[in-house]
């Protein structure tokens, strides 16, 4: 027998649980100088440095399938694989993550964007998931673009941090961003190919782009994280990617300064389609109600519920979301309500994004809002019953966006 109980998702009326039965191109380089310097004068000089140990790199990409890498926030069709090439459709906006963390390292790979006007990025020490009410995760990037110049960002290879991460540019901004702009441009226009190296090590970027080096930053944090590449809205295509890991810090980082660790969240929205998804019960046809507008899942607030395929009993589950109007009552319960405090709405912005996070352990479930606990371990008549995901707006439109889970 089906049944449905909002539980702890009845805050805002945006979530709930539908219980179900329980059985129910070649690196580039600059060419030779034209004059070779002059002998160092070694006389009287002391036994020579050792040279560094020559790098080590391995493959980041096999050129035959995603091996080593997560789609956080995309579909099937975001990611692909042709004729050894990583191919980007560009949509959804998103990115792709490395399976492992790095700290110190050298990152070589080529790049191409098919058509005039491309954007895309590389993202270095990244967290695994995107930060609240956008599609990008805290990290560095370092722009793939194509076709922009101006006075405040190019597409020469400029480096900055993003939501959240910070750093020092190597040379400091006009209008004093966190973003470094290229020394020169070195850049090949669509539809040529480009090389990146990119090194990482102990808090410091630097970016070659071509053979030379052209921006940086250092004091970042955090300076160990993910990997990841950017679908920004246009085909873009990467070839021969590897990675030399160099020695780690001494001392290791701080935690302060370390991505978190990715927990095995998946999404359950592919920013393209409704694809593992329903209407909800009693509500027939998700009509025009429900849309998929990129990485955000609209709804006008009027098409009843919208529920997952996707079911869990012991779970977690972490979503964004944002009212474009005023609701009616962000508390209004669905078909439960627990003890929620009396200034719950104080969790909540009812004009800008908000995130929460579930945890569901048997009949205990808690509830973080925007990084504050606003119920811990409470009892939820769930009983022994798995659960499906139910978003449903208060009468006014509404985006999701970034929905995880994972089974626990």
């Amino acid at each position: 027998m089906k049944r449905t109980v909002v539980c702890a998702w009845a805050l805002a009326s945006v979530v709930g649980v539908s219980g179900v039965s329980a059985q129910d191109e070649p690196s580039g380089h600059s060419p030779a100088p034209d004059v070779a310097p002059p002998p160092a004068d070694t006389a009287g000089a002391g036994p020579a440095a050792p040279s560094e140990a020559p790098l080590d790199f391995h493959p980041l990409f096999n050129g035959l399938n995603l091996a080593g890498w997560t789609v956080v926030n995309g579909a099937p069709s975001t990611w692909t694989v042709k004729d050894g090439q990583l191919v980007c459709s560009g949509k959804p906006t998103g990115v792709l993550r490395s399976d492992r963390m790095y700290e110190n390292f050298v990152l070589e790979l080529d790049w191409q964007h098919v058509k005039a006007g491309g954007n895309s990025g590389l993202f270095v020490w990244s967290d695994p998931l995107p930060a609240p009410g956008v599609p990008y995760t805290r990290a560095f990037e370092v722009q793939v673009m194509d076709g922009t110049e101006t006075p405040d960002y190019t597409s020469d290879g400029d480096i900055f941090s993003i939501w959240g991460a910070r750093f020092t540019p190597d040379r400091p901004h006009p209008n004093g961003w966190e973003r470094c702009l290229p020394s020169e441009k070195r850049v090949k226009p669509s539809p040529e190919w480009n090389h990146y190296r990119v090194t990482c090590r102990d808090g410091a970027i630097k970016l070659e782009v071509n053979g030379a080096e052209v921006s940086g930053g250092h004091d970042a944090a955090p300076r160990k994280g993910y990997v990841c590449l950017e679908s920004e809205g246009s085909e873009v295509r990467f070839r021969d990617l590897r990675l030399a890991e160099l020695p780690p810090s001494d001392p290791p980082p701080p935690a302060t300064q370390v991505a978190a660790e990715q927990r095995g969240l998946r999404t359950l929205y592919d920013g393209v389609s409704l694809l593992g998804w329903h209407a909800g019960e009693a509500h027939g046809e998700i009509g025009g109600h429900w849309e998929p507008r990129d990485w955000t899942l609209w709804t006008d607030g009027a098409g009843g519920t919208l529920a997952s395929d996707w079911v869990g009993r012991d779970f977690e589950l972490q979503l964004d979301w944002h009212w474009l109007g005023t609701p009616k009552d962000p508390r209004v319960p669905a078909h439960l309500r627990l003890d929620w405090p009396e200034d719950d709405g104080a969790y909540t912005d009812p004009s800008g994004w908000n995130r929460a996070r579930f945890e569901f352990h048997g009949h205990k479930v808690t509830l973080e809002i925007n990084g504050r606990t606003v119920l811990q371990d409470i009892d939820c008549p769930i009983g022994a019953s798995a659960g499906t995901l139910v978003l449903q707006a208060t009468g006014v439109p509404t985006e999701f966006a970034n929905i995880f889970v994972r089974n626990l």
